[in-house]
């Protein structure tokens, strides 16, 4: 080494991405044989796809998947819009609605596409418009049926719009739902068998939420089958569910109409009626039993704990994914019902 003078710094290793070309190189087949091989086109022989795959596998080849859905004009990605009460925090969502949106995410991944999440609220920010934009294939709508205006929006989408929704107010749009009927009568069976006879619905029949008359309806028609008659104490619009509960069973009370059982239409109306009874002195589950219907976690930590009845999140998920596929395919959409079972907790006698 000359005295005065520093070695060089050793240049810094550059990382070469390796391409399809490569692969072919190596294959010693053309860069189409291989798009087509790794893309499974039947077109390709099998000792050839198996030789481009043992090429891209040595040289630790990845497709560019992005590359790849541009090429057969899909984006591979599916949009979830969440609507919400107007002026709502997010944080207060129904936690329902957060259940189905994992579930829904969940399906969509084992599926294989990725998932585009958008909270609506209001005109500001409605848009629907995913893939017209190139930003989704699909959108599957989950929500409240109380914001008219976000549904009278999804409602006036181009008909050529590929997307599916849970939570529609009338049966004009392409929806998935709970077994609201069926469930509601399985709460009300559950509660007839354990000696309760004067059950009374907390909910409506005329909510823009359409799974509320659906779940009233159940819960008349298996009292009827039983010989007594139903009784509905309505809920207040426009509070949140569980002030609902509190002032339904209040006004309950108040009334004078005899009831040794109560069957609230969501578990969030539930809760709200269930601390109402314990406040004004009432024993839950031997004076009073109390049902719900959602299955929302806060159920299981009330005091007594809540049964309710639970749909099957992972199947609501995967049903609302496998109808908006099917949509996207070209196929037959028909309306489809998520299974409901009866979670038993300590609001009901043993």
């Amino acid at each position: 080494m000359v005295a005065g003078t520093e070695s060089p710094a050793a240049a810094p290793k550059r990382i070469t991405r390796v391409t399809s070309f490569d692969v072919a190189e190596e294959a010693g087949v053309s860069q189409s044989t291989v798009s087509r091989a790794l893309a499974g086109d039947t077109s390709i022989s099998e000792p050839t796809r198996q030789r481009v795959i043992a090429a891209a596998a040595r040289l630790n080849y990845q497709v560019n998947e992005n590359a790849a859905r541009l090429r057969r004009g899909k984006t591979g990605t599916l949009a979830v819009v969440m609507i919400c009460r107007a002026g709502e925090d997010r944080k207060d969502l129904n936690p329902f609605y957060y259940s189905l949106l994992g579930s829904t995410c969940a399906a969509a991944s084992a599926r294989g596409y990725e998932v585009l999440v958008s909270f609506q609220d209001s005109a500001e920010n409605f848009w629907g418009h995913f893939e017209e934009r190139r930003k989704a294939d699909g959108m599957i709508v989950i929500g409240t049926s109380e914001n008219t205006p976000a549904w009278d929006y999804f409602g006036e989408l181009d008909p050529d719009t590929n997307w599916v929704c849970w939570g529609a107010p009338n049966d004009g749009f392409p929806w998935v739902r709970t077994d609201n009927e069926g469930g509601a009568t399985l709460a009300a069976r559950h509660m007839l068998v354990r000696g309760y006879t004067r059950i009374v619905c907390i909910g409506s029949e005329t909510s823009p939420q359409r799974q509320f008359k659906e779940r009233y309806d159940g819960y008349a028609a298996a009292m009827r089958d039983a010989g007594h008659e139903p009784v509905l104490q309505r809920i207040e619009r426009g509070l949140p569910r569980e002030e609902q509960g509190r002032r339904a069973a209040a006004a309950l009370a108040a009334s004078g109409q005899p009831f040794d059982a109560i069957f609230a239409v969501s578990d969030e109306i539930a809760l709200g009626a269930l601390k109402e009874l314990i406040a004004l002195g009432y024993k839950v589950p031997d004076q009073v039993g109390v049902v719900g219907f959602d299955g929302v976690r806060a159920g299981a930590w009330s005091t007594p704990p809540l049964t309710t009845i639970e749909p099957d999140f992972e199947v609501a998920g995967t049903l609302l994914v496998e109808r908006l596929l099917a949509a996207m395919a070209g196929e037959p959409e028909t309306p489809r019902r998520s299974p409901v079972r009866l979670v038993v907790r300590g609001s009901t006698r043993p």
